[in-house]
């Protein structure tokens, strides 16, 4: 609770007053009961006098001295903030919190203790020198079995021949795929080129002591780190038997799990206003425009070959319509079949692309010919793309 006792600014007489802590309170009443006097000249002076008292006095010079209320006592108040009354504004980027510029103090709180998590996997995020990594080793009992591993693959396709054939030439000797241990001398499995493997190099084997030689742990992890781009992976035993324990290290700012990276906390990142911070998808303003596809297929008892896409018409010869042509071939539908009647898979192909998948496509201009394989965009994304770059 915030005790005022005897209150005595302007046309306050004696008043006492409890007002309880962590909860929204309104001060109501006519014109002159003193709503002002008690929350800005009273509370708010107090609130931010003690504060400023707290600085050094070097920090105090720059500050302007709010004058002490005229009260008994006040207790329970903490440092105060006041927000000044403004007109309405009609920008749609402009906040009650931009307005009252409380949303700076927001960006540099959020900016100095937050904590990232990963978009995909909502683990905590965190980064860590060599040094810190290093120490945070040393922490562990004496005795305790560490193995140092660098994930050199993470998630990738491929057979890795001659990345082992590498490994083996460069002195090392153990290696982990897909969580199985291996040694380069021995035959090692085949890897299913179709399939994601997961590859982690062994640096070293070492058992901590107190005689330990710190320099060494800091060459193994600063190798590790530069084998895998950032990553170093500690296995430790710290009882014979007992369950290993994995601890994966990331050097810079990302999720190790699900290869994000994310960028530098700092103040700008929380400011909707600015390119840096906004949302990539509504550019800050809190929403989005969204393609209707009624509105690009208005009637789709008509083909595609009948001008069923607004945007085509029926016999123009477009690019897009050349497109359509090959993404028919490809996917063996027919452009005179009416759109309700197509599968609903050629109709999202249509709408939102074709994914990786590549489409041959032959162009026929009216000074030259070419054939080229790509993706199809989509008309949905290519009608946002170009509003983007409109």
């Amino acid at each position: 609770m915030i005790r005022i006792i005897k209150a005595r600014v302007h046309n306050l007489k004696n008043l006492s007053v409890s007002i309880p802590r962590g909860t929204l309170t309104v001060i109501t009443g006519v014109s002159g009961s003193g709503k002002s006097s008690l929350a800005f000249d009273t509370i708010h002076a107090e609130g931010q006098r003690r504060y400023i008292e707290s600085l050094s006095t070097y920090a105090r010079q720059f500050l302007q001295q709010m004058e002490k209320p005229d009260v008994e006592s006040i207790e329970g108040l903490s440092p105060t903030i006041a927000i000044e009354q403004k007109s309405t504004s009609r920008n749609p980027r402009s906040t009650v919190g931009t307005i009252t510029e409380i949303y700076d103090y927001f960006r540099l709180l959020f900016a100095a203790i937050g904590k990232p998590h990963c978009p995909k996997c909502n683990s905590a995020v965190t980064c860590s020198t060599p040094q810190q990594i290093v120490e945070r080793l040393l922490q562990f009992p004496v005795c305790t079995k560490l193995s140092i591993l660098s994930p050199v693959v993470r998630g990738r396709k491929g057979e890795y021949l001659k990345l082992f054939d590498e490994f083996k030439k460069e002195g090392f000797s153990r290696i982990r795929i897909d969580g199985v241990l291996y040694s380069l001398d021995d035959e090692l499995p085949h890897l299913d080129p179709k399939k994601k493997h997961q590859i982690e190099l062994v640096i070293d084997r070492l058992i901590l002591s107190d005689e330990i030689e710190k320099s060494r742990l800091t060459d193994d992890v600063e190798l590790a780190l530069k084998l895998s781009e950032g990553f170093v992976s500690a296995i430790l035993e710290k009882e014979k038997g007992a369950a290993q324990e994995e601890i994966i290290f990331n050097e810079r700012l990302g999720c190790p799990r699900c290869e994000q990276s994310l960028p530098e906390i700092k103040p700008r990142l929380f400011s909707f206003n600015a390119p840096f911070g906004a949302c990539p998808k509504c550019s800050g303003l809190g929403m989005q425009l969204i393609v209707d596809p009624d509105l690009i297929i208005p009637d789709r008892s008509l083909s595609l070959a009948e001008g069923a896409i607004a945007a085509v018409g029926a016999g123009e010869e477009t690019f897009l319509r050349q497109r359509l042509v090959s993404l028919a071939k490809h996917f063996k539908f027919s452009l005179s079949t009416p759109v309700k009647e197509l599968p609903p898979k050629i109709v999202q192909i249509i709408l939102n692309g074709s994914g990786c998948k590549e489409i041959e496509t032959l162009y026929e201009g009216k000074k030259m010919q070419a054939i080229f394989k790509k993706p199809f965009e989509g008309l949905i994304p290519t009608i946002e793309r170009r509003f983007r770059e409109t």
